[in-house]
């Protein structure tokens, strides 16, 4: 018999326990992850765990046409998105749905009413005058000096060097309690940009002067119980201001701290912004900056404020950019700015300069939502259809056990033993998903976890058919095993590959829940792969060297007279018959 040659590669065939200990320590390192994280259950969407699914269409203004495109929609999930945020809701998804609609599924526990209330309407975007602004929270004796503002119009200077991003980022009060308290109640009675007062460190708030009005009385008694560090305060800030109306409002600074503010009536609404973009500055040493066009009636606007505030110290030589009640952005100005455009700069990042630019162009985005439908679930409901889904899942799964166990006996072991591995697999990963990217396990997810049993176990019955090929052909297990392993691979990669290709097909054309099938779909598709080549194949190579697998037992599955295997075919000799050739 012909010694194998050198060099025959022989790693998976005679190493399958190698490849199971990886396989395992994957495992282990998966779940060990799921258990550190503390998100040991998989995220569940609102059909099953109850919530408020509201669906938006978009229309467009009056005179403005082909306003529902692709940036417009995905500006207004990002505004959405800040709203349903500011009420303190966690795991809420807001997503596009086809060309004019917007989903917004709100999950159990959180006020429906006041979720539609507030992603409903049009987002209010103001430029209003900063009358007096601190750390809220901070002590402002402790550090009384005037504060830098940061950012710039057309002006970077060097106060904008000092922090990171066009919010306030000082610790104590920008001015002294008095003079600012002076300040701002001459200029609520007056005009919303005041001029400076001496500073005074005597005082760590805005006191009212004795001839404040009630109104204004009122809003300094406001700002000073303001806590912009509680997010129901935060939410509440401003409340029913009216754009003529002076204001409190909250903003985070650079630094991550809440500033709390006093600001005047709006001088510049969102509507007379034309356009604003993001842009890196690669001629100066700006870096990346956001940029505004106004209108003609907006030009107009912002000369004249910007002319006033240049002429006050800070923090009055500020405005506010306020979305929907919240601080965005707080540049300072230091001459008026004419031209029709202006130019927020400081030590931005990318992300954060598109962020700016998103907000600053929605206040004029030429769009208003319509509520098309709202649906409620309740935890009951979505409990009870959690269960019907999983009584399912476990029917399909038992109906497909005893298939194997009656149809291919002793191989069933390693059909379960896979289809186990499998589903440890799929729900560690589903559990490890919602934290990390938001996956929700809802409904049509749960169907396609259930499909997936079929397809896992269709791959076994390929490879075991192609093993017992083997064996009608008259050989014996373990050269049947490493023989129709290349040809079962081969069929497993294809019905795979086109069941991956449907679900990412599905998943791309689709939105909302039907996007939850086809996830889940492709996923346990891609991990049926990684289960038949790095266990099953390895654990069927073991099991072939075993007496009652090899040997064919008649309940192994692969009794080669029950699969009416041919008898091994062997070279004989002829043997001639001597000739005589003596003569008679």
């Amino acid at each position: 018999m012909a010694a194998p040659k050198k060099g025959r590669k022989q790693g998976a065939q005679s190493r399958p326990g190698r490849t199971l200990a990886l396989m395992l320590i994957a495992i282990v390192a998966l779940t060990g992850g799921m258990f550190a994280s503390g998100h040991t259950t998989p995220r569940l969407g609102i059909d099953l765990a109850g919530g408020t699914s509201i669906t938006l269409q978009a229309k467009n203004e009056p005179g403005q046409k082909n306003a529902i495109n692709k940036t417009n929609m995905n500006t207004a999930v990002d505004i959405m998105n800040r709203r349903v945020n500011g009420l303190g809701v966690s795991e809420a998804e807001v997503q596009t749905q086809g060309e004019s609609n917007i989903i917004v599924n709100i999950p159990k526990g959180t006020n429906s009413q006041q979720a539609r209330d507030q992603v409903g309407t049009t987002a209010k975007l103001y430029f209003r005058p900063v009358l007096a602004t601190e750390v809220s929270g901070a002590d402002p004796a402790a550090t009384p000096s005037p504060s830098a503002s940061t950012g710039s119009d057309k002006d970077t200077g060097k106060e904008a060097d000092k922090d990171k991003a066009t919010s306030s980022s000082s610790a104590t009060p920008s001015a002294s309690a008095t003079s600012q308290g002076r300040a701002v109640t001459d200029a609520l009675k007056a005009d919303p940009t005041p001029t400076p007062s001496a500073p005074d460190a005597s005082a760590s708030a805005p006191a009212p002067s004795a001839s404040a009005d009630p109104a204004t009385a009122k809003l300094q008694a406001e700002y000073t119980a303001l806590d912009c560090t509680k997010k129901t305060e935060r939410a509440k800030a401003g409340d029913g201001a009216k754009a003529e109306d002076p204001t409190v409002a909250c903003g985070q600074n650079g630094s991550g701290q809440w500033q709390k503010y006093i600001l005047g009536p709006a001088e510049v609404e969102g509507t007379d912004v034309d356009k604003a973009s993001a842009l890196f500055d690669t001629q100066g040493a700006a870096g990346w900056k956001v940029t505004m066009d106004f209108t003609d009636k907006g030009s107009k606007k912002f000369a004249s404020i910007t002319g006033k505030l240049a002429q006050n110290q800070a923090p009055q030589n500020q405005f506010a950019i306020v979305l929907d009640g919240e601080v965005v952005s707080d540049p300072y100005v230091s001459q008026a700015l004419t031209g029709g455009s202006a130019e927020i700069s400081g030590s931005f990042d990318q992300q954060e300069s598109q962020d700016l630019a998103n907000m600053l162009s929605y206040g004029a985005l030429p769009l208003t939502f319509t509520e098309a439908s709202v649906t409620t679930v309740t935890a009951a409901l979505g409990g009870e259809q959690l269960e019907a889904g999983l009584i399912a899942g476990a029917i399909g799964l038992a109906l497909v056990i005893i298939y194997l166990v009656v149809y291919y006996r002793g191989l069933s072991i390693v059909a379960i033993a896979s289809l186990l591995v499998s589903a440890v697999m799929t729900y560690v990963i589903m559990a490890l998903l919602g934290p990390t990217i938001g996956f929700a396990l809802n409904l049509p997810a749960v169907c396609g976890a259930i499909v997936a049993i079929g397809i896992t176990a269709d791959s076994f019955i390929v490879f075991f058919e192609r093993i017992r090929d083997e064996i009608r052909e008259g050989r014996t297990l373990r050269p049947a095993v490493e023989r129709a392993w290349p040809r079962a691979r081969r069929t497993i990669l294809v019905s795979d590959f086109v069941s991956f290709l449907a679900a990412a097909v599905l998943f791309v054309v689709t939105v909302g829940k039907v996007q939850g099938f086809a996830f889940t779909l492709g996923l346990t598709t891609l991990l049926d792969v990684v289960v038949v080549f790095f266990f099953t194949k390895p654990l069927m190579t073991i099991l072939a060297r075993k007496k009652f697998f090899a040997e064919g037992h008649s309940w192994s599955g692969l009794d080669p007279k029950r699969l009416g295997a041919k008898p091994p075919l062997r070279r004989t000799r002829r043997v001639s018959a001597p000739v005589d050739t003596k003569e008679a």
